[in-house]
């Protein structure tokens, strides 16, 4: 029975994987709104009452791919706030990024990734859909949250200047995974080995204003 019981839960966990990828697909060549229902319906290749059974229509899909994505990064980064000290953030944010583009690989529009597309798609979405912006406040607040602990755990292992607020670098680090994706839907695709060796350099440039002020003082 529980061998039954695992491979149906598989079983629903695969399609339910499948008709989200589906909808991803079709929400970044079309937009949100230019996508029916229909569309999504011929994307996966299954009958309405088997996709109605999962999900109740786009607004409930675009939530759960964006509540999945949003999941699995947050876990990684509270994987790392565990660590002590928490792997450099370079190497750290190009682990994330790096899992969660090669969990979509596969997703391609037009021979070109289609996840930084679809989080462009997202962004527009939430500026008219409440519910969709609600998801995505919590979800980056909780990711936020974590980045803050990163930090922390840099401060006190002495990687990082402790006279900077947590949350100001967290929302930086976002801010930069955020801006490279939407080079990659605007430019094209980069690897991530781009934005962890410029975060590399960036972060190892020597601060020598402290020392110039204790010159100057002297």
């Amino acid at each position: 029975m529980s061998t039954m019981a695992r491979v149906s839960q598989e079983h629903l966990d695969a399609r339910r994987r499948q008709i989200l990828d589906g909808a991803a697909l079709c929400f970044a060549r079309n937009g949100f709104h230019a996508t029916s229902m229909q569309d999504v319906l011929k994307e996966v290749g299954l009958s309405a009452g088997a996709v109605y059974r999962y999900f109740s229509g786009k607004e409930e899909l675009i939530g759960a791919i964006v509540g999945d994505v949003l999941g699995s990064v947050r876990g990684a980064f509270e994987e790392a706030a565990r660590q002590s000290p928490p792997p450099p953030p370079d190497e750290l944010v190009a682990s994330v990024l790096g899992k969660t583009l090669a969990a979509r690989e596969s997703l391609l529009v037009d021979g070109r990734p289609a996840f930084p597309r679809l989080v462009v798609q997202v962004w527009t979405e939430t500026l008219r859909n409440e519910e969709l912006a609600a998801v995505l406040r919590e979800g980056y607040g909780s990711v936020r949250a974590t980045w803050g602990r990163i930090v922390e755990g840099y401060q006190e292992a002495g990687m990082m200047r402790a006279d900077v607020a947590p949350d100001h670098v967290a929302r930086t680090m976002i801010a930069a995974v955020l801006g490279f994706i939407a080079q990659q839907s605007l430019f094209g695709p980069a690897p991530v080995e781009v934005l962890r060796d410029g975060l590399r350099a960036l972060t190892s440039m020597p601060d020598d204003r402290a020392a110039a002020g204790g010159a100057q003082l002297g």
